[in-house]
């Protein structure tokens, strides 16, 4: 586990952190552009999907394990333990009682794990257009709350965004075109060893 929580938070460079999200950004926008018909269709049930919740839960779960188990806590070391057993027990209590918009809530979770290495990856670079990460994962952070404190806003946003073809297809090019320039920035500016 040490391996893994390292590669993520110590040795993720922003050359690779800036390559992996400019892909990950095109590839998700372009299959969204591709599929609009059914993946809408998926989109409009999956706020209340409690299978797809305790999924992505269950690695937001390992995720917050691994991070209790492997950083620094500092003057809290001696709850380690304690919240070693506690990330588990929250999660079956979360599953079985807290299930309304699960899978909502999950992928807001997921949101607010997944901006801290974007954010180290781009910490005290040299390029200005390091801050391309940050933003992204600022907006992560933002839109990770809001899902996580009041679920029914991705509700609303999915049927916003799925009514309209102008809409989905805006949403999707200006996703794309974003990892584009992440992904041309990342490959022309930052360097192998930021």
């Amino acid at each position: 586990m040490k391996a893994l929580y390292e590669s993520v938070y110590d040795d993720l460079t922003l050359k690779t952190a800036g390559i992996l999200l400019g892909i990950l950004l095109i590839v998700v926008h372009a299959l969204a552009i591709w599929r609009r018909e059914s993946l809408g269709a998926w989109l409009q049930k999956m706020p209340r999907n409690k299978n797809i919740g305790v999924l992505i839960f269950a690695l937001d779960t390992f995720w917050a394990w691994i991070l209790v188990s492997e950083m620094d806590l500092g003057e809290f070391y001696t709850i380690e333990r304690f919240l070693q057993i506690l990330v588990p027990v929250t999660f079956i209590l979360v599953i079985n009682f807290v299930d309304e918009f699960l899978a909502v809530r999950a992928i807001g979770i997921l949101l607010l794990l997944a901006a801290t290495p974007v954010l180290n990856a781009a910490f005290l670079e040299v390029p200005a257009s390091r801050l391309l990460l940050p933003v992204l994962a600022y907006a992560w952070i933002v839109i990770g709350l809001f899902w996580v404190g009041m679920p029914y806003l991705m509700r609303d946003q999915i049927k916003w965004l799925t009514s309209s073809s102008g809409r989905w297809n805006g949403a999707c090019a200006a996703g794309a075109g974003y990892g584009v320039i992440v992904l041309a920035a990342a490959v022309l500016f930052y360097g192998a060893a930021s």
